[in-house]
């Protein structure tokens, strides 16, 4: 048991030792008043009233907070309940018996014990109690006074042993909730302290304004939001967030006039009646995005709003801030790339001018007309790159749609017939934009036919339906395949294997896929590359 439950059992067991001395109190003034009314002590008066007199005083004597300082409390309860078994015994002896209903009142101290004392010490209490009636029944049997029934004796003596056990069981199921209550009171102070903690040091402001528009709540990025110092956090609860910043009437207004329905689909859960709307703050003149969201719990019932706020300035500066570093890697890497087929151009043309030879005339020719192609080819990709935020996703049928891109490339280069084995149900569809596939599969082919071994049906393509309304597209050829530390950065901008690649062509494909909602990626494979395009078959 830690320290904090172990405090809360022992002001639980102080308090319920304070309850039974009051009872001890009460019982032994009432022996003392009105004992003979009572019928008690009429066999031996004298000893009677100095039983009485003397368990009074014990019992104001052990029953001080003082006795508990001086001789500890497991002591003090002892004695205190030994004191009982006697005083009530030597009652009894005096009053008739068990007859007296002195036995009922040892019940009650036993009880009292068993939840008040800490140990196995409740069974030695209720054995003290059983010998003590035992005793004076015997003792009353060998006097010959009265017969005496020790079946119902028994039955006083067993009880007493049951009380005894009851009363323990039930202390050590109070102390267990007890010591549980303060474990689980003491974790739900670390999380909310957490829970502040977090909230405090949120990026996002956070306010909580109640059905009347005044702030409960805030947090510092919020009073920082609004233009404010820090110190008047507290100043701001209980003011009304309108009449404090007006840019914030239609966000609450909004929210409020939301249509509740969704509001009763599960209680203690939040609904976002606003998805965000950008007003600018009159106080600190910056522009927020402001989310509001309604309860639809408890809080509900008064009107509670959590508004969140965002600097969106500080958000239009970092994206800003990402474009230029990004373009700056951009440029720096097509600068790179383009240097070299247009220094190849410009040397090509110097000696072609120089050149009289026919034959070599023609393979300078070719040079400037394969690198102005290969620029060609990297401009037309960073374009492409640029068209990636303009996807118009529809439900394309595969079968039609790859026989015809296949058409077209075999148009281009008969010698490609052969090359392709397609196998696709022609009832799969894919959610993607016409142009973004017809790039993405025209690149993989390219690649395939590029890498394969040239045999027939050696660029296989290959579709399956998968769970969740999802299809995957495989491009596959017989290769040599890729090493991992190709695999590593095959989707990098500008890698590439190949001489006469721009090492786009794959960045591109991969971006033109997650426009889309789609996935690209290479599969692993024993042999050659398989490439797999995976996306939605039915639009959103």
């Amino acid at each position: 048991m830690g320290a904090a439950p172990a405090v809360e059992f022992e002001h639980a067991r102080r308090a319920s030792l304070r309850y039974l001395n009051l009872f001890r109190l009460v019982i032994a003034g009432l022996f003392l008043v009105a004992g003979r009314e009572l019928g008690l002590g009429s066999e031996n008066p004298p000893v009677f009233r100095l039983a009485a007199l003397g368990y009074l005083g014990a019992v104001l004597a052990l029953g001080f907070p003082d006795a508990m300082r001086r001789f500890g409390s497991e002591r003090v309860i002892l004695l205190q309940v030994v004191v009982d078994v006697l005083a009530l015994s030597a009652i009894m002896w005096v009053s008739g018996g068990y007859r007296s209903g002195m036995p009922v009142l040892m019940m009650v101290v036993l009880a009292g014990a068993g939840l008040v004392f800490a140990g196995r010490m409740v069974l030695f209490f209720a054995a003290l109690a059983t010998l003590a009636v035992l005793l004076e029944n015997a003792w009353r049997l060998a006097a010959g006074r009265q017969s005496v029934e020790f079946f119902q004796v028994g039955l006083f003596c067993a009880g007493f042993f049951g009380i005894a056990l009851v009363a323990r069981l039930l202390a050590l199921r109070a102390q267990a909730n007890a010591s549980l209550a303060a474990e689980r009171g003491e974790a739900l102070a670390n999380q909310q302290a957490v829970n502040e903690h977090i909230i405090r040091d949120l990026p996002d402001g956070v306010i909580v304004v109640d059905g009347g528009g005044r702030i409960r709540q805030a947090n510092p990025r919020a009073v920082e939001l609004l233009g404010m110092a820090p110190a008047a956090a507290e100043a701001l609860e209980g003011r009304v967030l309108v009449e404090l910043d007006a840019a914030f009437g239609p966000a609450l207004s909004r929210a409020g006039t939301e249509d509740g329905g969704e509001a009763e689909a599960g209680a203690g859960m939040l609904q976002a009646a606003v998805p965000g709307r950008m007003l600018r703050s009159t106080v600190s003149g910056r522009l927020l995005r402001c989310r509001a969201v309604a309860g639809a719990s408890a809080s509900a019932a008064a009107g509670d709003t959590l508004l969140y706020l965002t600097d969106f300035e500080d958000i239009q500066h970092q994206l800003q801030q990402i474009k230029l570093a990004a373009l700056g890697r951009l440029t720096a890497s097509i600068a790179h790339e383009i240097r070299n087929p247009l220094s190849a151009v410009i040397q090509a043309a110097e000696l072609l001018g120089e050149e009289r030879r026919q034959e070599v005339q023609a393979r300078l020719v070719r040079i400037i007309n394969d690198n102005a192609q290969r620029i060609g080819r990297m401009v037309r990709d960073v374009l492409a790159l640029g068209r990636r935020e303009q996807a118009l996703p529809e439900a394309l049928a595969l079968a039609a749609f790859v026989r015809e891109l296949i058409e077209a490339r075999v148009f281009r280069n008969a010698a490609e017939h052969a090359l392709y084995a397609v196998d696709i149900d022609p009832a799969l569809t894919l959610a993607i934009d016409r142009a973004h596939l017809h790039q993405i599969l025209d690149n993989l082919l390219a690649n395939a036919c590029r890498h394969g071994s040239g045999a027939p049906a050696s660029v296989r393509l290959w579709a399956q339906a998968l769970p969740g309304e999802r299809v995957a597209v495989h491009v596959c050829d017989d290769g040599p395949g890729l090493d991992e530390s190709a695999r590593a950065h095959l989707f990098e901008p500008f890698f590439t294997t190949h001489s006469k690649g721009t090492g786009l062509g794959l960045y591109i494909a991969r971006e033109l896929a997650e426009a889309n909602d789609a996935t690209l990626e290479l599969a692993a494979s024993g042999a050659g590359a398989d490439f797999v395009l995976t996306g939605r078959t039915t639009t959103p």
